[in-house]
Formats: C-alpha cells, sequence, structure tokens
C-alpha cells in the first residue's frame, strides 16, 4: 500500500507499469508480491483508490439516490469487488466528530471545504472537493495447484485448474473502477437537471 496523499503524486503515471500504480517504489513491491504468488500457484487482492476531480457541489441526493450509495453500488458490481470505503472510510469510525471535521471555508474567493476527511460527499451530495474512494478486491479463487474439494454427491474430489488466470485481478480493475465512476457522475449530473 502506498501511504503518500494522492497529492503528492503524478497520477499520470498510474499507466507506466503494469500494476498501474503512480508510485515506482510501491509499483515494485506490488509487483513482487504478485510474482511470488503467481510463482507459488496462489492469487492476492488489493485495493483500486479513485480520485474524480471537479465534480460540482450540489450532486446527488440527501435520502434516495445519496452519491456515495450509487457510487458504491457501482464498485461492488465489478467481479471480485468486496468492499468501497469514501474519504478516510473505515478510520473515521475510530476517530472523533472534532478531528474529522469537514469545515467550510473561502479559498482564493471560492467555497472550498478545510480537509477532505469525507472523500468529497456530505449527506450524500457533493461537496466540491475531489471525490476519494477505494475498492477491495479479493483474491482470485481459481488457484494454479491442485485444490481439494467436493463433488455434486459430497465425494471428495481435487481440481486441477487450467488455462490462464491472474494472480491479481487489482491492475486489471483500474480502467473498470474508472469507467464505473464516469458513468455513475454522468448520470447524477444528467439526474440533477442542472450540469448539462
Amino acid at each position: 500500500i502506498c501511504d503518500d496523499p494522492y497529492t503528492s503524486l503524478d497520477l499520470s503515471a498510474v499507466d507506466s507499469n503494469a500494476v498501474r500504480c503512480p508510485d515506482t517504489p510501491t509499483a515494485e513491491r506490488m509487483a513482487a508480491i504478485i510474482d511470488r504468488a503467481r510463482s507459488e500457484g496462489d492469487t492476492v487482492g488489493g485495493e483500486v483508490t479513485c480520485i474524480i476531480s471537479g465534480v460540482p457541489a450540489g450532486v446527488g441526493n440527501p435520502v434516495f439516490g445519496k452519491l456515495h450509495a450509487e457510487l458504491g453500488s457501482a464498485m461492488l458490481s465489478i467481479n471480485a469487488a468486496k468492499g468501497v470505503e469514501f474519504g478516510d472510510g473505515f478510520a473515521l469510525a475510530r476517530a472523533r466528530g472534532s478531528e474529522v471535521m469537514d469545515s467550510f471555508t473561502t479559498i482564493d474567493g471560492n467555497i472550498a471545504t478545510t480537509a477532505n476527511h469525507s472523500g468529497g460527499i456530505q449527506g450524500g451530495i457533493s461537496n466540491g472537493a475531489d471525490i476519494v474512494l477505494r475498492v477491495a478486491f479479493k483474491p482470485v479463487a481459481t488457484l494454479m495447484r491442485p485444490i481439494e474439494t467436493i463433488d455434486c454427491e459430497g465425494n471428495v474430489v481435487t481440481l486441477e485448474p487450467r488455462g490462464r488466470h491472474d494472480a491479481c485481478v487489482v491492475p486489471r480493475a483500474v480502467p473498470i473502477v474508472e469507467a464505473m465512476a464516469a458513468i455513475t457522475i454522468l448520470d447524477q449530473l444528467l439526474l440533477s437537471n442542472k450540469y448539462y
């Protein structure tokens, strides 16, 4: 995992390596982990971080059709996706409200938040900050080694997987996450009747 804030990374470098990570040292560690799992006939999971910039404040709804619910639904429709978090996500459950306030202020004459703990969405509505979400992907279930299981009658059998299988779906998931985010944001903009 890359612990550097996304604002310090060159996001245009995402496609500069096979694992689609914009931080070279992290990309090298990721590639080594995937290669080791592959050589052992195993698989690994991982996370994709998605940054959506330029969404105006006010997109989404406060009850039905919350923006983060729509984005979460889209992300969880992707094969192997098992979790989604926005902004500081699950870390917010261990924080105090005073530590994670996204208070509003004026920056260069524009209304903005002083932080982005909520990931650009407050109360189900975009607040104008970057929307930051992470999608967790499980390891691929098909291992490239014998797997003991049972058949339809409950008899123990051994599966011998064949073919080409990815040791990690995360690199392939990056453009899918991007596409699902774009489709969802466009849909929400059209539903708002304000931004087209």
